[in-house]
């Protein structure tokens, strides 16, 4: 008999060349189809049964796939041995296994078999897989890898056979019925032989009577269930500071720069700003000078890329490279500098393909004085409840404030999106059962909403796509005919008035980012040029009058006496840049070392780069060009503009 069969599951494998044995790697079984045929294609049973989950839950994004969440499987399942038992039962009828990509389906029951202690003889029959070489020759889709026709889908297949596709793809009884008339029409093309002693023109498909299909009975829910200990309504203006913003220097991710993220932020009254890009700390200096010119406090962060092998830089299909995103804050000047140290190992010891990553370890090991929050949809907790399971999620949790303790907030995001929902009543929850405070933030990437066609044209620019080129909202995922980008226009930094609008059903969310910004102190990032000390003649009072002094000592030897308007007035200029900078001392010091350089017969070049600019350096002696003769410009070399 023809055994056909298809799962649905909690997500798919880290691995798919693992064996079935892995447990850890193979995903949960939530329901599981077949049909049992005879050699004629004559029906012998049809079963679908859903399998009530003990011990894990069902991601939001596989439920999204099959339509099942973990409260239908809750109370449609069944218990899984019964399951397990029902399916050995025909596999021990059956001499040919057939499905869709059944390598993957034979792994999740012969996993699952192991699981329930149920003894199958799944793994001793012949399989038959009709997505193939032949199927592929047979439908000819181009772009398959090197040169060959790519494998069809199981909807591309049943196109190809019967000229119209089929309806709910990936709910398993309506997928084994559609693999099973594949498998059926392949015999009667000639591609598949049937079993037995029977012709091909013998053999007719019985399909099956359908139940209504999972998606039917999803039911979507209409908005969150917060927890009573965050339920409130908001009365008063309550102010709100952004904690979540990427500025210009999230490369080719953002276009709003530093100084229009401090000015928005002061016009509007914001008692803060926090600078969170990816993955490095470039917007710092500027963002802390800015913020102290315009009364606005500035945080310093980082949205870390952490992954589990942060120094691996080989990776296969089977081995990819598992990384999340990780916001810290620094909340003091120590802080600051635990983060940096943490922003450098990420490109000295963990940087591959774009990405500077860091580890768990460096984290535990540098995260005094630094505040954790949960992220956005790429952070490990949301991550997991999306992709993986609830328990896995809550285990993350608990380890992120086990290491932080209050200073772990759990990060509320609302830009219209079904997976933000579901991540944030999971979140609330957890975070009503551990203690921790929520806050409302907007993941920024421009500054106005009407930027958003801008932004999108950056992103564009970054993964070289055309931007009429199809969006798909999944960073580091490619997919073919798909492209990277923002999936609404609600990426803008909001006022404060906005947010309190967006949040007002939680405004503890908002009272909470005033914590925030309490426990975080100003930090000073610039400081006085460190010079060593230069001993100058007694007679001479500054280092501004010695470097006068010296270079117009050096002009007469250089230029003759008397000097002409045109060199006194460009070493004029020069020296009172010089001046205004504060580099007098650096001057002295280079000509210092350079003449006694020369006194030691050391072979001096004449000079290279800008520094060939300065009728100072050529006046005392660290160049031998001529700027004015050739019409350099000592602006190139310094310039207050530029600073």
């Amino acid at each position: 008999m023809y055994l056909i069969f298809d799962t649905e599951t909690t997500g798919l494998p880290k691995d798919f060349n693992a064996p079935y044995t892995d447990l850890d790697n193979w995903p949960r079984l939530v329901q599981i189809a077949w049909q049992l045929h005879d050699y004629n294609g004559k029906l012998i049973r049809a079963e679908n049964m859903i399998v009530k989950p003990e011990g894990f839950t069902i991601p939001f994004n596989a439920e999204k796939v099959h339509g099942i969440s973990t409260e239908i499987a809750l109370e449609e399942g069944l218990p899984l041995k019964e399951v397990l038992g029902k399916f050995a039962e025909d596999i021990a009828k059956s001499e040919l296994i057939i499905g869709h990509n059944i390598g993957f389906d034979v792994n999740i029951m012969g996993a699952e078999y192991i699981r329930g202690e149920v003894d199958s003889k799944l793994h001793d029959i012949e399989v038959y897989d009709t997505k193939s070489e032949e199927t592929a020759e047979y439908v000819a889709i181009q772009g398959g890898r090197g040169g060959k026709f790519k494998w069809p889908t199981l909807t591309e297949l049943h196109t190809k056979l019967f000229n119209e596709g089929f309806d709910d793809a990936h709910d398993a009884a309506y997928d084994v019925s559609a693999t099973a008339r594949c498998y059926f029409g392949l015999i009667s093309v000639g591609i598949a032989p049937p079993l037995g002693d029977v012709a091909a023109d013998d053999v007719t498909y019985e399909p099956p009577v359908l139940d209504a299909a999972n998606f039917e009975k999803r039911k979507k829910k209409k908005g969150i269930k917060i927890p009573e200990v965050f339920k409130g309504q908001v009365d008063t203006f309550i102010p709100f500071s952004h904690l979540h913003v990427h500025s210009q220097f999230s490369i080719l991710q953002s276009t709003a720069g530093v100084g229009g993220l401090i000015k928005f932020a002061k016009e509007n009254n914001m008692p803060a700003i926090a600078f969170t890009d990816h993955g490095n700390m470039h917007a710092a200096f500027k963002a802390v000078g800015e913020g102290a010119k315009n009364d606005v406090k500035v945080i310093i962060g980082c949205e870390f890329y952490v992954a589990e092998k942060r120094t691996q830089t080989s990776f296969t299909k089977g081995d990819r490279d598992r990384r999340f995103n990780q916001v810290l804050l620094a909340k003091d000047q120590e802080a600051y500098h635990r983060l940096a140290r943490l922003c450098s190992m990420g490109y000295i010891e963990g940087y591959y393909a774009g990405f500077p990553r860091i580890g768990k370890d460096l984290i535990e090991e540098h995260h005094e004085g630094l505040i954790a929050l949960t992220g956005n949809l790429q952070g490990e907790i949301p991550n997991l409840i999306l992709n993986v399971g609830e328990h896995e999620a809550e285990e993350a949790f608990k380890w992120w404030h086990g290491l932080f303790g209050d200073d772990f907030y759990v990060e509320i995001m609302r830009h219209g999106l079904e997976e933000e929902e579901r991540v944030t009543e999971v979140l609330l929850n957890f975070a009503a059962k551990y203690g921790v405070k929520p806050i409302a933030t907007n993941n920024v990437y421009y500054i106005d909403g009407k930027d958003a066609d801008a932004h999108d044209s950056l992103l564009c620019v970054k993964g070289a796509e055309k931007k009429s080129t199809p969006k798909m909202f999944t960073p580091d995922i490619k997919r073919r005919n798909l492209r990277y980008g923002m999936p609404n226009e609600e990426y803008y930094l909001k006022t404060q008035e906005e947010m309190n609008e967006l949040f007002s059903d939680i405004p503890v969310a908002l009272e909470n980012t005033q914590h925030i910004v309490d426990k975080c102190s100003p930090i000073k990032l610039k400081r006085d040029i460190l010079m060593p000390i230069y001993e100058m003649p007694p007679e001479f009072s500054t280092q501004d009058d010695y470097l006068r002094h010296l270079t117009y000592e050096g002009a007469l030897k250089r230029y003759g006496n008397p000097l002409s308007d045109e060199v006194r007035e460009r070493l004029d200029h020069e020296l009172n840049i010089i001046k205004s900078m504060e580099f007098p001392g650096y001057f002295l010091i280079v000509q210092d070392f350079i003449n006694a350089a020369r006194n030691m017969g050391v072979f001096v070049g004449p000079g290279r780069g800008s520094a060939a600019g300065s009728a100072v350096a050529f006046c005392i002696g660290i160049t031998n060009i001529d700027p004015i003769k050739y019409n350099l410009l000592f602006e190139r070399f310094l310039n207050p503009e530029r600073v």
